[in-house]
């Protein structure tokens, strides 16, 4: 029996999603990010259409820097509600596949499936249907298949790459949004890449190794494990070498239980008086204890989050006597929290999070 891993990757997802409530905009450079203001300071792009990306405009680049390479972009705010119910939708339509499913975040997941669970020994047939049925949705993706985690994943790339791959064997099937890469073609299509394509490895990580006379995935490959395991460590070394040869893991990981729930912001001017502290920890405490007691769960320990302007970070916490379901405790909680704090300095971030307590009843 053959595994096989599928990555399926939603196209370009929050602007994808805003296409569905507002077709007008399909074909536009639109940007979302922040409240939508281009002018916001220290707010970025979370997604960018394809359009706007011809523009030179990228996820996590200052929405100020995208107005300037993208005057006539349309920028939209970040909707989170609205593309986690997008992304449950996609999801819980994977599911109805054979195989099970990871979820690797709002717009990507994997899915293992067993020849023997499926009418055909071709993936292919399987990722055509589920790029359909996600269209159906009006939403796109690309499908990515491997012998492996790894290939699954790179190979999306691949189903995306409309005549950019320099492969004339990766060109014949590029741009149809599925693609194959496994041991059979791992060095035909890999080989002679920067080792920056391959997943998990940075440009921090590909200029180390560059020192060492590591440029290329092959390079890598053949690369000395010593060398790498003294060069990274003990654990990353070796592991960038299997990560030269396309090995990867072919076991989808349990869902994991989330254990807590919490909100932050980052504001767009340093809030400098002891008034804007509390409002905005009375706001957002009362916003996580609104969502968690929505979904049946109970707060256990109360944690706050400042970042200064100087950019120091500290997290404190309390737990409480007894877990509770109310709101004006959470609250409450928050701010003895927030009072623990040396508030002698502008703030530029604050955070609240709550630990789960047992379910309510």
């Amino acid at each position: 029996m053959t595994r096989w891993l599928l990555h399926v990757d939603l196209d370009q997802f929050q602007a994808a999603v805003e296409f569905r409530r507002h077709p007008e905009l399909r074909g536009q450079p639109v940007i979302v990010g922040g409240n939508g203001n281009p002018e916001e300071p220290r707010k970025v792009v979370s997604c960018a259409s394809y359009p706007a990306r011809a523009h030179g405009v990228r996820a996590g680049m200052p929405l100020r820097a995208a107005l300037r390479v993208c005057p006539d972009g349309v920028f939209l705010p970040q909707d989170l509600a609205t593309y986690a119910e997008a992304s449950e939708e996609i999801m819980t339509l994977l599911r109805t596949f054979p195989g099970r499913v990871e979820v690797l975040g709002f717009d990507e997941a994997f899915l293992a499936i067993d020849t023997g669970a499926v009418d055909t020994d071709e993936p292919e047939q399987l990722a055509g249907e589920i790029r359909s049925a996600i269209e159906e949705l009006g939403l796109r993706c690309a499908v990515g298949i491997g012998d492996n985690k790894t290939r699954a994943k790179l190979a999306t790339g691949f189903a995306k790459a409309v005549g950019k791959s320099g492969d004339a064997a990766a060109e014949q099937d590029a741009g149809t949004g599925i693609f194959r890469l496994t041991a059979d073609n791992w060095t035909e299509l890999m080989a002679h890449r920067p080792t920056t394509a391959l997943w998990g490895v940075g440009a921090r990580i590909a200029k180390r190794m560059s020192a060492l006379g590591i440029a290329t995935v092959a390079d890598l490959a053949a690369a000395d494990r010593e060398l790498l395991a003294k060069e990274f460590g003990p654990n990353t070394g070796p592991y960038l070498w299997v990560l030269g040869h396309g090995a990867g893991d072919t076991e989808i990981a349990e869902p994991r239980e989330p254990v807590g729930h919490s909100r932050s912001e980052t504001f767009a001017a340093d809030l400098t008086e002891r008034s804007e502290f509390d409002a905005a920890v009375i706001r957002l405490a009362t916003q996580v204890a609104e969502e968690t007691f929505a979904g049946g769960r109970t707060a256990g320990r109360i944690g706050v989050t400042v970042r200064t302007s100087t950019f120091f970070t500290r997290t404190k916490q309390r737990k409480l006597a007894h877990p509770t379901a109310d709101v004006d405790e959470v609250v409450q909680t928050a701010l003895q929290v927030l009072h623990g704090f040396e508030l002698d300095r502008p703030i530029r971030l604050l955070g609240v999070r709550v630990e789960f307590g047992p379910p309510s009843e």
